[in-house]
């Protein structure tokens, strides 16, 4: 796995595909500005390549996962100030949570890679909630400055797609693509 992201190892492992953990360096800032569905299959893909230049053998995933409103994303806040802005805009509204997923399978020299759009749709919000999940420290790290897998889930109305999506990770299309790829039961008996 192309990633740092703990809650995306555990999603492999609870759907048994355990996975070893190698950080991509892959520079984000160096996509520019393209559309989101657009960046997030080159980051998937980019990451995912980094990471199979480095290793003999197996298959290498990517991920990368952006929040979307009105066509323009949501990235990590920078501070306090910056999530309470993006949790206003939202707030009652909905946006789409985009992952770009790449797989390389090294020993059969193939690359897949898609993208996943879900849409969440968030109930109002008074400036007071707002304020109390900011406290929690939990927007600060996450894109759109909320993780629905932890106390955000508690400011979400409804999802119109993949759960998983939100999460990080769309675990139906990775195992779909992964069964195109003729991978998925390799990579389960390597585990």
């Amino acid at each position: 796995m192309a990633s740092a992201s703990p809650r995306r190892r555990e999603l492999l492992e609870q759907v048994g595909l355990p996975c070893e953990v190698m950080p991509s360096e892959v520079a984000e800032h160096n996509f520019g500005m393209a559309d989101p569905e657009t960046l997030v299959k080159r980051l998937a893909l980019s990451k995912a390549r980094d990471v199979a230049r480095k290793v003999k053998e197996g298959i290498v995933i990517g991920a990368d996962t952006v929040v979307v409103y009105k066509g323009k994303i949501l990235g990590k806040p920078s501070d306090e100030a910056d999530a309470e802005r993006m949790l206003r805009k939202i707030s009652g509204r909905e946006h789409e949570v985009m992952t770009g997923l790449a797989i390389v399978d090294i020993d059969q020299n193939e690359e897949a890679v898609e993208c996943v759009k879900t849409k969440v749709k968030f109930r109002r919000l008074s400036t007071e909630e707002i304020r109390e999940y900011i406290a929690t420290g939990e927007p600060l790290d996450k894109a759109g400055a909320y993780g629905v897998q932890g106390k955000g889930a508690t400011l979400v109305e409804s999802i119109e797609g993949c759960y998983y999506n939100v999460v990080g990770l769309p675990l139906a299309k990775l195992i779909e693509m992964l069964k195109s790829l003729g991978a998925a039961e390799e990579s389960r008996k390597r585990g």
